[in-house]
């Protein structure tokens, strides 16, 4: 097996090549600069110039992303040409005011949306990260970290059944090694996991357990809040000894959507099931006459948490939709009018 098929390298990524080159893969990321896996060696690139003129800042390189390359003359250093198509695209809307989208990860085949099992646990927060998961191309599994600090787990898996359909869930332990040999099964030479959740819920642990050995830093938990200190500050794609490959990456302390229509209608299945048979195609499920989801509140089918935060992610989204127009909307005027600023200074021909 050549070095890139250990990370994941297959014939279906071959037939996207459109460029020559080496491909290869970024494993790690900094500041414009990244570490790229190819069956020559590992070595550092930077997208070209014109890489740059024509590509928006969600197309740049990524950790995980395949890419085309060629090396420099007598260097360990490389020149990066192509990002190839993703195959899953996990992301979302970078904090603050603005629209613009944050890539989490990128190629993976499994996203692991990781909690502890503590004060940490937060069932709305996950239904955040399973939207996402649904709308990104990855495989949701649910890995429930610090299975040692739990007396008993089965109330927690109760919850995330109800919101979670059909999702795999692993509880784990980094410290006893409980359920990390299970975790290990889903990895193949040619699988790729990424780690997903908040701050401190124990991901840099499980990388440790999974790759057997003290690859990432670990903080203790804090005796105040039972939370762990944030200890991953980059992205970064190692091998795991069994095979596959796993991304670990820095801990989320909120959690914007970006768009994520499809992936509401996958997480919330019990809801649209209610709706379907609601008297009104366009019911709202507020004040309508004959609506199924309000009834299913009414006998308690549907719990007011999970109806709350599905009403509440629907708001959020349309929010989110309609700044994104008018964002685009600014864009478009500023460009006509840089255009228009560019051909009234331009030099007049003579007749």
């Amino acid at each position: 097996m050549t070095q890139i098929e250990n990370y994941g390298w297959t014939p279906a990524w071959e037939q996207k090549i459109t460029m020559t080159g080496q491909p290869g893969r970024v494993v790690l990321a900094h500041k414009g600069t990244y570490r790229v896996v190819t069956n020559e060696g590992e070595w550092l690139a930077t997208p070209s110039g014109k890489f740059g003129f024509t590509h928006t800042r969600e197309q740049y390189p990524a950790v995980g992303d395949w890419v085309v390359v060629t090396q420099m003359p007598g260097e360990q250093r490389a020149i990066i040409h192509e990002v190839l198509p993703r195959s899953s695209q996990f992301e979302r809307k970078m904090a603050g005011r603005t629209t613009e989208i944050q890539l989490i990860a990128v190629n993976v085949d499994y996203a692991f949306l990781t909690m502890s099992l503590n004060q940490d646990f937060n069932v709305r927060r996950l239904e955040r990260y399973l939207l996402a998961a649904y709308d990104s191309g990855a495989v949701p599994i649910i890995v429930l970290t610090k299975k040692d600090l739990c007396g008993d787990v089965r109330p927690y898996e109760e919850q995330l059944e109800s919101i979670a359909f059909g999702v795999p869930i692993y509880a784990v332990s980094s410290k006893t090694g409980e359920g990390i040999e299970e975790l290990k099964e889903l990895f193949q030479p040619n699988k790729t996991a990424a780690l997903l959740g908040s701050s401190g819920v124990g991901k840099s642990s499980v990388v440790n357990a999974l790759l057997e050995a003290e690859w990432m830093t670990v903080s203790e938990i804090r005796e105040d809040d039972a939370k762990g200190r944030h200890t991953t500050t980059h992205r970064e794609l190692v091998l795991l000894p069994s095979g596959g490959a796993i991304l670990d990456t820095p801990g989320m302390r909120e959690f914007q959507l970006w768009e994520s229509e499809d992936g509401l209608s996958e997480s919330f299945q019990d809801i649209e099931g209610f709706a379907a048979n609601c008297r009104f195609r366009d019911c709202y499920h507020q004040k309508e006459p004959e609506c199924e989801v309000l009834e299913a509140l009414r006998t308690g089918a549907l719990a007011e948490e999970r109806y709350a935060s599905y009403l509440k992610l629907q708001r959020e989204l349309a929010h989110l939709e309609r700044k994104a127009d008018v964002a685009a909307q600014r864009e478009e005027r500023a460009k006509w009018k840089q255009i228009s600023k560019t051909v009234r200074t331009m030099p007049k021909v003579k007749r």
